[in-house]
């Protein structure tokens, strides 16, 4: 299998190529920036932003099939940075598929496209798309993610994998973020209440993936469809936060703050980060606060049945890791 990741990079992205490679099928990876871990493992890059159609096009040429992980993440930014990046990036990677007669994509989409600010508990695929959202990234992964699946055919098959809370040694998003602001004293819990929630370990993530891409045909069983991808393990949110402070070193956190100030906090900062045109994120936003506060788990009956998903990497071993790599690192 020849194979284009985009965001092959990235953290999820980098590490679905490794198993590529690991397993003999040849890559090409489509980012922004160049990478020595890709040119190590054999793996052409191509530099490009995924609002250049013609790159992508090109970039797509004698290749199988398209994993395309590439996305704006992040809990604050301006609109139309985030629809560019996620919807028409999305647009221009089915292009490029159709362009090349690639008959199989998969996408990397996100839970949050369901979360409505209330808990989740068990959730499985049925659940709809909320009518509004509170964050620029949950819309444009959701209407990205309709995109896609709505461009399944007998000549195309998609597929649409939404892995919650990816963390694992690499992490340049979750795990930094709770490192740092736990270092400088900055995190508070949101509320008393347990709320479970559950997370995946990055190779666990990855592999599933792969099990879809393997699976994945025009008018197969999975063609058309998302699926929600975790460890399997929910817990309650600050006892996951605590255990990868612990990962790295720190205090549990055990302070805390009722989740109407939070949500109330939230809106003020958003309202002034508008207003001043202040740059970078602020402390808190509705969208976090809710997120926070919430329970969020989902059932992976349908990966594991559909994909023959079962994660590989426990959350006890996947901390052991996590606490090996950042004993090496500075966050």
């Amino acid at each position: 299998m020849k194979a284009l990741v985009t965001g092959g990079g990235g953290f999820l992205g980098g590490t679905i190529v490794r198993m590529l490679r690991e397993r003999g099928d040849q890559v090409r990876s489509f980012s922004r920036g160049a990478h020595p871990t890709l040119a190590a493992l054999g793996v052409e890059q191509i530099r490009g932003d995924l609002s250049k159609r013609e790159l992508l096009i090109k970039a797509a040429e004698g290749c199988d099939i398209i994993f395309h992980v590439a996305a704006k993440a992040g809990i604050w930014g301006n609109y139309d940075d985030f629809y560019s990046a996620n919807v028409t990036g999305t647009v221009n990677v089915l292009a490029a598929c159709r362009a090349n007669g690639i008959s199989r994509l998969v996408y990397t989409g996100s839970p949050s496209v369901v979360f409505d600010g209330r808990d989740v508990e068990g959730g499985d695929e049925s659940l709809p798309y909320p009518d509004s959202y509170i964050a620029h990234y949950p819309q444009t992964k959701a209407m990205a993610e309709q995109i896609v699946l709505d461009a399944d055919s007998p000549q195309m098959a998609t597929v649409s994998l939404r892995p919650h809370l990816i963390w694992g040694p690499g992490d340049n998003h979750l795990v930094p973020r709770i490192v740092s602001k736990g270092r400088a004293g900055k995190l508070r819990r949101i509320g008393r209440k347990p709320c479970l929630v559950d997370t995946v370990y990055v190779d666990n993530a990855a592999e599933a993936h792969l099990l879809a891409a393997d699976r994945l045909i025009p008018g197969g069983n999975i063609s058309g469809k998302a699926y929600f991808i975790s460890n399997g393990e929910p817990l309650p949110l600050w006892d996951m936060v605590n255990r990868i402070l612990a990962a790295a070193g720190l205090p549990p956190e055990t302070r805390s703050i009722p989740p109407r100030l939070a949500y109330a906090t939230g809106a003020a900062c958003e309202g002034l980060w508008s207003l001043l045109r202040i740059s970078g994120e602020p402390p808190m936003t509705r969208f976090v606060a809710k997120e926070l506060a919430t329970a969020h788990w989902f059932n992976i009956a349908a990966a594991r049945r559909d994909l023959g998903y079962e994660p590989r990497v426990s959350i006890r071993e996947g901390l052991l890791r996590l606490g090996q790599w950042l004993a090496t690192e500075e966050l």
